[in-house]
C-alpha cells in the first residue's frame, strides 16, 4: 500500500482500538440520520436598507425624463447603486415606478398619528398639506409619467390606482371610523366610497387635467362633496 493510500484510508475513517473498525459503517445518530438529505443552502438575504434612496432616485429620473426616457440603469446611477441590486428587486421599470409612486404618496401619512382635532372636518382639513411649488411641479411630472406608463400598458391601471389612491384612502377611512365612534356621522355610511372621493378627484385633476391639487381645491372637495355625503342621515343630537 502506498503512502497516498494510507492517507486516504486514515482520513476516511478514524482509527479505533478494534482491528477493522475503521472500515465499519458509522451508526446513524440523531444529529445525522441515515439517508438524510442535505439542506439547500439559503441565498443571501436581500438588503432593503437602500430602497428609499433608490425610490427617490426613480422619482427624480421619472420627473426629468418621462416614463419613455427613463431606464433602470439611469436610476441605479442616480442612486449610486449596483444595477444588479435594482434588477433583483424590481423585475421591470413599471414595477419600480409603481413602488416609487406609492412611497411618494404614503411617506407623509402616518396612520398611527393622524390628526385628532375633535371634529370630522377639522381632521380632514388637517390632512391637507399642499406641497411647495417645487414639489408640486415634481409630482405633476411624476404623474405625467404614470399616465404614459398606463397608456403603454393598460393592465397597469389598477395597480397605479392602488399606488396613488390607496394611501390617502386608508387615512381617510381611519378618520371616518373615528367620527363614527364619536357619533358625528352614522355607522351605516359607505366608508369605501367616502374614503376614496377626495384622493380619486385629486388623482383625476393631476393625471387627466395636468393640474396640481392645491389647498383650495382639496378643501372645496371636503366642504362641498365629502362632508355632505358623510353627514347624510347622520344621527341627530
Amino acid at each position: 500500500m502506498t503512502q497516498t493510500d494510507l492517507a486516504d484510508s486514515s482520513s476516511a475513517a478514524p482509527a479505533t482500538e478494534a482491528t477493522g473498525a475503521a472500515s465499519a459503517p458509522a451508526a446513524p445518530t440523531s444529529q445525522s440520520p441515515a439517508g438524510a438529505e442535505k439542506k439547500p443552502r439559503l441565498g443571501r438575504k436581500r438588503d432593503h436598507t437602500r430602497d428609499t434612496d433608490i425610490l427617490e432616485a426613480a422619482l427624480d429620473v421619472l420627473a426629468e425624463t418621462g416614463y419613455d426616457g427613463m431606464t433602470i440603469d439611469m436610476v441605479a446611477t442616480r442612486a449610486k447603486a449596483g444595477k444588479a441590486t435594482l434588477y433583483r428587486r424590481w423585475a421591470s421599470k413599471s414595477d419600480l415606478v409603481l413602488d416609487a409612486v406609492a412611497c411618494m404618496k404614503s411617506k407623509d401619512l402616518d396612520l398611527a398619528a393622524l390628526p385628532d382635532t375633535g371634529s370630522l372636518r377639522g381632521d380632514l382639513v388637517a390632512l391637507v398639506r399642499p406641497p411647495s411649488i417645487r414639489d408640486a411641479e415634481r409630482k405633476l411630472n411624476v404623474m405625467t409619467g404614470v399616465v404614459s406608463m398606463i397608456a403603454r400598458d393598460p393592465e397597469m391601471a389598477a395597480a397605479a390606482q392602488e399606488a396613488i389612491v390607496a394611501p390617502r384612502a386608508a387615512a381617510n377611512r381611519a378618520i371616518f371610523e373615528r367620527a363614527i365612534e364619536r357619533g358625528e356621522i352614522s355607522a351605516d355610511v359607505d366608508l369605501d366610497t367616502l374614503s376614496t372621493i377626495a384622493p380619486a378627484m385629486a388623482a383625476f385633476r393631476t393625471l387627466i387635467l395636468r393640474r396640481s391639487p392645491d389647498r383650495d381645491f382639496l378643501i372645496g372637495i371636503i366642504d362641498n362633496v365629502v362632508l355632505p355625503a358623510a353627514k347624510r342621515g347622520a344621527p341627530t343630537s
